[in-house]
């Protein structure tokens, strides 16, 4: 969800700068405008700011909300060239020349490739995110694509909290995304 500490009416520095350093991977932003998100993000914000909780747009120094994206954060998480296709929706388009059980299967072996990255961050996550079999209905696949979305969004905070997250903005909105050299550095890993 697009947060900002201004009304978002167009496309803000945040989705620039994201935009500008993984679009070349898949990775761009939406543009948001008043409508969308429009009075939901505002909302949101005012409400966690009367809560005690402004959105972080520079530093973790204090708890609150933060703008995360999970596409970009999955390709530092997985050291990927490009947006790892995981979503439920765009199967056809992940793989339009492949006969109609293939991509399920495909849609498997990444998720569960997801999955084993997140436990090497956050160890057990393997046992909580526990995939679906292949041949679930397909509200089951999409209540786990939500689920891992979840998860993807829980494990970009603790990289922020840890410092191995990069907010991409400025003082009114920013977007945080891990970055691999960092959270390499910082796991002793090469």
């Amino acid at each position: 969800m697009p947060l900002s500490l201004e009304p978002i009416t167009a496309r803000r520095v945040s989705d620039n700068l994201v935009s500008a350093a993984y679009g070349a991977r898949h990775c761009s932003t939406h543009t948001p405008s008043a409508i969308k998100p429009g009075k939901i993000s505002d909302d949101l914000r005012r409400e966690f700011e009367r809560c005690g909780y402004g959105l972080l747009t520079k530093e973790v120094g204090v708890r609150g909300p933060l703008e995360v994206y999970p596409h970009p954060a999955l390709v530092e998480l997985m050291s990927a060239e490009k947006r790892l296709p995981y979503k439920q929706r765009k199967t056809r388009s992940y793989w339009p020349t492949e006969n109609p059980a293939q991509p399920a299967h495909q849609l498997f072996e990444i998720r569960r490739v997801i999955v084993a990255g997140l436990d090497r961050e956050i160890p057990g996550a393997f046992d909580v995110l526990q995939l679906p079999p292949v041949e679930a209905p397909s509200w089951q696949l999409k209540a786990f694509e939500d689920l891992l979305d979840a998860a993807i969004c829980t494990w970009v905070g603790i990289c922020a909290f840890e410092g191995t997250a990069m907010p991409f903005g400025d003082e009114t909105s920013a977007i945080w995304i891990p970055q691999s050299d960092l959270l390499a550095s910082q796991r002793g890993r090469p």
